[in-house]
């Protein structure tokens, strides 16, 4: 077909083109309006919007020349559809910019190739805990799309072929020539969203080439072996040891960044924590080793490496020792405690693949324990910090001594939602009237008292529990480890290294003498320290080798580093470096101070040598995650494997679950079970439990197909591993009721729904094959009496009616 572009219809395209630079523009106002009334301090406001302005207009223009080409398709085939085509494609980009400000101005941070590291569910999780579907907040994503159409019927009205030509040739010489001046235009900040998420991603996809053009297979080696004698025990004349083993309690708090503790920039409102300081081994110039929540349990449990997007995310979880199942081998009762899905970010997998022993997460909580309110959204992240405090002392009597405890928080995190908050609001006005000293304005508190509020509701949260845990026998022979995940990121961040910048407690009744450390650890030195003090004063199963990330925390009370430190900033993003006092960020190379500030310098040579090295971890990182060459198998008596399937297997897998989510699966394999084909049934729930192993109905219908073919032993293994996982699913409850009936076991039926009567579960169903029970033990009273219970409930019930019938 012949191309005929008249001149009005393209000109219609760069009206249309001019439209969209003009509505980045207004988003970009939008954007910084919306900061200033949060209380985000911009530093030149003029220079912030000259410099937006400048990078839309590029960003509009690059967009407007890529999609031209699709224009002219269009225009080729269906005339008078092209230009609406590309209307609605701009339409779509408007909606993308304003969901990614959006973003930006919740996390003060835009989104990158990170959005690649996380499931859709993981995305629709940390969405809506930060943002609740209302109608002011979908307005923006409906005002702007009209905005475009309404500027571009403007320029259609009123400008002429030759006034577009000046204004695009002007526009165009202005913001080269700015492009070329300016190079702070450059900075993060001041990037379209779009144009920085895709070239975001472009890089990402351009290391993750890098990556795979490696030759991972030329060696057999195992890197990060060494043997244990290497890591040294630097906390052994911090303590009087005792005889028996000592417990240990980490707390991994939700966004505690060292910004926020003792006489730091955001100080004031974390009184307990800041007290503990004196008391305890400090490390203050302390990072994590990832910019979000994903990385922690890895690096500060395991010392491990990131893998491509996180540790937690390696579909097959590589070799490795960690504390948790050091200790467990050792005689310990290991337990995980938090408030919320311990599927999200897979930990579950993690503590899976260490053989925890409890993991306590909110399906464990029963009705005396009090839900976090859902937003207006009707989210909620499950239980706040002090009912996860609550719930872990209940827990501990329970529990084998020595003991591992995890504690993980919630709170501290979008939405900030949390128990007394009014009160804790009242605490941050009247620290912020007291007259005490801050480093920030009364206005900048004020704009996220929300946030202090949570710190200080968290902080009095760890307080309770640590005066409650005073008060039990076993505190004096009792180590608490205290950290942060990351620093928390609603609040702005004054350089790139702050994000990663968190404290390190060590406090303990068993400390003979305190100290403060000036010198650089982070995460990965916990474990191996920890385990070199257990190992040389205790009763231990001795480890010969280890493959440690780091040789252990540094001790030295002066400023110094030791250690070489790749950061990941978010999943897939290992483009910082920690290397003596030196950061490199982006390939920018910063100096750090005493005080763990940055400033830039420009060192040629030394950012040549720390490109280096991080390229060179790059691909250990590769190797030693994508080879399972990090400890090897034939030394690993720490682990249960997993599930293996044989190539047949996976091959029925692949045909059976092709373009099928974990949730059809298990539609799919119900199916199955249902239709007799029980075998493949099981497989595919095996398949659904390697992923994740908290999938009730998964597990469940495994253990239900068991029964069905008479292998009751295994189907109650599995039926139990539900209800200790899921204590309040009533569906496993009746399965195992079945069992039990079936198998004559109704003893344990009795037992069983005891225990579920107990948990709160009032599904009839329970009571009436409880009912069943009594009659075949011929406990002719108490059947009537529980049935007499169930009808008076349920009159209408011709099943139960009948049964009723039958016993008289």
């Amino acid at each position: 077909m012949k191309l005929n572009l008249q001149t009005k219809d393209f000109y219609k395209y760069i009206y249309l083109t001019l439209a969209l630079i003009c509505a980045f523009w207004v988003i970009s106002l939008f954007e910084l309006i919306a900061s200033k009334l949060a209380g985000i301090v911009i530093p030149n406001l003029g220079l912030a919007i000259l410099f937006k302005f400048l990078n839309d207009f590029w960003s509009g223009l690059i967009i407007g020349g890529l999609l031209f080409p699709v224009f002219l398709l269009i225009y080729i085939g269906v005339k008078k559809g092209a230009l609406t085509t590309i209307k609605v494609l701009f339409a779509f980009f408007l909606i993308i910019q304003v969901s990614l400000v959006k973003y930006s101005l919740t996390t003060l941070l835009n989104l990158g190739a990170d959005i690649l590291g996380y499931s859709l569910n993981d995305i629709y999780i940390t969405v809506s805990s930060s943002e609740a579907m209302t109608l002011m907040s979908l307005l923006p994503f409906i005002v702007f799309p009209l905005l475009l159409f309404f500027i571009f019927i403007l320029i259609n009205k009123y400008f002429n072929e030759r006034i577009t030509i000046g204004i695009s040739i002007l526009f165009i010489l202005i913001f080269g020539s700015l492009k070329l001046i300016f190079s702070e235009a450059y900075d993060t900040a001041y990037q379209n969203k779009i144009a920085f998420l895709t070239k975001d991603i472009i890089k990402f996809q351009n290391e993750k080439r890098k990556t795979k053009a490696y030759n991972l297979f030329d060696r057999n080696d195992y890197p990060l072996l060494k043997p244990f004698n290497d890591s040294n025990d630097v906390l052994t004349s911090f303590f009087n040891v005792k005889e028996e083993k000592p417990n240990i309690v980490i707390i991994i708090v939700e966004g505690l960044g060292s910004e926020f503790i003792g006489e730091k920039t955001y100080r004031g409102f974390t009184p307990f924590l800041d007290s503990l300081i004196s008391k305890s081994l400090y490390w203050e110039n302390f990072v994590s080793t990832t910019g979000r929540t994903f990385g922690v349990l890895p690096s500060l449990l395991g010392s491990l490496p990131f893998g491509e997007t996180g540790f937690l995310e390696l579909q097959k979880t590589p070799s490795h020792i960690n504390l948790i199942n050091v200790l467990k081998t050792n005689g310990y009762t290991t337990s995980y405690y938090s408030g919320g899905h311990s599927s999200f970010d897979r930990i579950i997998n993690f503590l899976e693949y260490s053989g925890i022993d409890h993991v306590i997460d909110e399906n464990k909580y029963g009705s005396e324990y009090s839900r976090t309110e859902n937003n207006s959204g009707g989210f909620s992240w499950g239980y706040p910090d002090s009912e996860i405090f609550r719930k872990t002392l209940a827990s501990l009597d329970n529990k084998t001594e020595p003991r591992l405890d995890i504690i993980v928080t919630l709170t501290n995190h979008e939405p900030f939602s949390f128990p007394l908050k009014e009160q804790y609001l009242a605490k941050v006005d009247s620290i912020s009237e007291s007259g005490q000293r801050f480093d920030i304005s009364k206005e900048e508190i004020a704009a996220n008292k929300e946030i202090y509020a949570s710190l200080y509701y968290t902080d009095n949260s760890i307080k309770d529990f640590m005066t409650a845990f005073a008060e039990r026998d076993d505190y004096n022979n009792t180590i608490f480890i205290i950290t942060g995940d990351h620093r928390l990121i609603p609040i702005s961040q004054k350089d790139k290294l702050c994000r990663f910048h968190v404290p390190l407690y060590i406090y303990s009744p068993m400390l003979k003498r305190t100290e403060k450390f000036k010198s650089i650890s982070s995460h990965w030195g916990v474990t191996p320290s920890l385990l070199s003090f257990l190992m040389n004063n205790y009763k231990f199963k001795g480890l010969d080798e280890i493959a440690w990330m780091s040789q252990g925390l540094d001790t030295a009370r002066n400023f110094r580093n030791i250690h070489r430190i790749p950061l990941m900033r978010y999943k897939g993003n290992i483009n910082d470096f920690i290397y003596k006092d030196y950061l490199l960020s982006d390939g920018n190379l910063f100096k750090i101070n005493e005080d763990f500030g940055t400033y830039e310098v420009i060192e040629e040579e030394l950012i040549k040598t720390m490109k280096d090295s991080l390229a060179a971890f790059k691909k250990m990182n590769a190797y030693v995650t994508q080879r399972n060459k990090i400890f090897p198998d034939s030394l690993n008596i720490y682990i249960k494997p997993s599930i293996e399937f044989s190539e047949e297997q996976l091959a029925t897998i692949t045909e059976l679950t092709k373009e099928l989510n974990f949730d059809q699966t298990f539609i799919k394999a119900r199916e199955k079970a249902f239709n007799k084909e029980r075998k493949i049934a099981r497989l595919l729930c095996d398949y659904i439990l390697n992923e994740l192993p908290n999938h009730s109905d998964a597990r469940t219908l495994k253990g239900r197909t068991l029964a069905w073919d008479g292998d009751y032993i295994n189907a109650e293994a599995e039926l139990l591993n539900v209800i200790k996982r899921s204590p309040y699913y009533n569906d496993a409850y009746l399965a195992l009721l079945d069992l039990y009936w079936w198998s004559d076991q109704d003893n344990k039926a009795i037992a069983l729904v005891s225990k579920a009567l107990k948990n709160g579960l009032t599904n009839p169903e329970l009571s009436f094959k409880l009912a069943k029970a009594y009659k075949r033990m011929e406990s002719l009273d108490q059947t009537i009496t529980l049935m007499d219970s169930i009808i008076q409930v349920y009159p209408n019930n011709p099943e139960y009616l009948t049964f009723k019938k039958s016993l008289e």
